[in-house]
């Protein structure tokens, strides 16, 4: 596993292929009572659909109110990073790689205080989420 922290992003590799990475990520996020799947976004399609290719690019957001409605209640601006997202992709080595905004990021762009659980939380849920992405079988 490797972690890589750029531009207070978290990217890591996975271990699997690109479909098994999405489909464990669709799976955990799924069977998880707490959160919930918001959309996703296949971006390597729709890069296809106007004639463009893009290596296989895919978004899926998710959320959980209880935690994300609290750090609204202090600034409605985390709504543009909120609900979390996660990218899964493939660089043009053939690795794929799982990558997500740093919760500490998103507390110091919006200025949020006071706030520590809820930003461990999910800083523990999303490393936690990530790791069994990209762990082997």
């Amino acid at each position: 596993m490797t972690a890589i922290k750029e531009q207070d992003i978290i990217t890591k590799t996975s271990s699997k292929n690109f479909e098994e990475s999405y489909n464990t990520l669709v799976d955990i996020i799924t069977n998880n009572p707490n959160l919930k799947i918001v959309a996703q976004l296949d971006h390597q399609a729709n890069a296809s659909s106007v004639g463009l290719q893009l290596n296989p690019t895919r978004l899926i957001l998710f959320g959980n109110p209880q935690l994300g409605t609290p750090l609204m209640q202090k600034t409605q601006l985390i709504g543009l990073d909120l609900p979390q997202k996660i990218l899964i992709w493939e660089d043009d080595h053939g690795e794929v790689k799982v990558s997500y905004n740093n919760p500490e990021f998103l507390k110091s762009r919006h200025n949020i205080s006071n706030q520590e659980d809820i930003f461990t939380t999910i800083n523990n849920a999303l490393g936690a989420i990530s790791n069994k992405v990209i762990a082997g079988n």
